[in-house]
């Protein structure tokens, strides 16, 4: 019997002793050459150095190095793939637990130098990084227990004259496209799904993060998942197109952007030569998280609430607070104080201990919040922006914003960035 799912405590990260440990895991990991991340499908792995993964607030620094897949690889991991499931989905759930159980216990193990890894590859200050860390554990806990419980199937009506039962069962090959802001728990939750109903996974992870892909592979190989079970496929946006179009995939799980969530979508619906079951899709996507503000709301509670959704992290999580809907009748204080709090917000290195702000994950997404910060200038006002913000890293500057026309791209496009809009309704 398991025992009750309960979630993996964080840090406490106010403890000398434990912000010691934490100094002391990221010295360690700087200390370590960049990993060497390779397409990875059953017992074979192919090593190379086309993807380069540096830290975004010192781009020299490289963090890994990994091999790009190709569609051959793609080929050889959904072949893999075919076979691993036929044996994994035989292996009885009980088993599957456990082995996703071993994978937890190995990661926590681990997790200081799975945080730190998180923190030089992605720039997740330390207690993001920790957090994700602790939600992929979850997950692993989560679906182990998940898998027994499906496994027993549910009660049916028994109508006289009849015996109804119900049973699940795996529906062969998964794919896994994950982002990298949660290179830890979000990638490691959708393969933990897919493998504990008793599915084979082939996980292609964003290119900015294959070094934290690989630790979490690491940790479901050494659990024991079989070879052909789990495929590591490293690569850029055609990896991911392929497998979605490929007919021997069944399931496809994605969190991303918007535009490509409903590619994927789009694609998985064409029923394809050699195809004969209707893919399935779970799709996250961003969009444009908004904050409504009553006139009745106490600003004491508002401005702290808003400025760590808005800038925690840099603003790039889909849940990151994006536009602030706020009461006329308070829309004037409630803008002059986070302005006041956004001047003074610290901007700095992921691995420094209360950081405001850390950079953003590449050269790209640092020019994209310049970008809308000057359209928003243009056509509105920005209210304030961070005093001071570091140079020789991907450091986009913190900014609030105001009196913007309700067709700006300001306000109803996703920035993923540490811009806040407000608006006076």
């Amino acid at each position: 019997m398991l025992k009750p799912f309960a979630n993996e405590p964080i840090l406490e990260l106010r403890r000398a002793p434990v912000r010691a440990r934490v100094e002391e895991a990221i010295r360690e990991h700087d200390a370590r050459p960049a990993l060497k991340v390779p397409v990875w499908i059953g017992e074979d792995q192919r090593h190379g150095e086309e993807l380069v993964s540096t830290d975004p607030g010192t781009p020299d620094r490289v963090v890994a190095t990994a091999a790009k897949a190709t569609q051959a690889d793609v080929d050889a991991a959904l072949q893999a793939a075919q076979r691993g499931s036929k044996v994994w989905a035989a292996t009885p759930a009980q088993e599957r637990a456990d082995t996703l159980l071993r994978a937890a216990q190995w990661l926590r193990e681990r997790r200081l130098d799975a945080a730190a890894l998180a923190v030089r590859e992605c720039a997740k200050p330390w207690p993001e990084a920790d957090a994700d860390i602790c939600e992929a554990i979850d997950f692993l806990e989560y679906y182990a227990r998940g898998a027994v419980d499906i496994a027993q199937g549910a009660p049916l009506l028994q109508v006289p004259g009849e015996r109804n039962t119900m049973d699940y069962a795996p529906r062969g090959v998964v794919a896994v496209i994950s982002p990298w802001n949660f290179p830890l728990a979000i990638p490691l939750g959708m393969v933990a799904a897919g493998l504990a109903t008793g599915n084979a996974v082939v996980l292609k992870p964003a290119e900015q993060s294959p070094g934290c892909a690989l630790m979490i592979f690491q940790a479901l190989r050494e659990a024991g998942v079989p070879a052909d079970a789990v495929s590591l496929l490293p690569g850029e946006g055609d990896v991911g197109a392929a497998l979605v179009k490929d007919p021997r995939v069944h399931t496809i799980a994605f969190t991303g952007s918007g535009a490509v969530g409903l590619e994927i979508v789009k694609e998985a619906a064409q029923l394809r030569p050699g195809q004969n079951h209707l893919k399935r899709v779970i799709a996250e996507m961003g969009g444009k998280n908004c904050v409504i503000v009553d006139s009745d709301a106490d600003l004491d509670e508002v401005v702290p609430a808003l400025v760590t959704s808005a800038y925690l992290y840099a603003g790039q999580k889909c849940s990151a607070a994006a536009r602030a809907l706020v009461h006329e009748a308070i829309h004037d204080p409630l803008l002059e104080r986070l302005a006041g709090a956004v001047e003074v917000l610290e901007v700095g290195q992921a691995e420094r201990l209360g950081i405001d702000v850390p950079p953003v994950i590449e050269q790209e997404a640092q020019e994209r919040v310049a970008r809308y910060t000057a359209e928003a200038e243009r056509t509105g006002r920005v209210a304030a922006r961070a005093a001071e913000v570091p140079e020789g890293g991907w450091f986009a500057t913190p900014a609030v914003v105001a009196d913007l026309p309700a067709d700006s791209p300001v306000l109803n496009e996703e920035i993923f960035g540490p811009l806040l809009a407000v608006e006076r309704v």
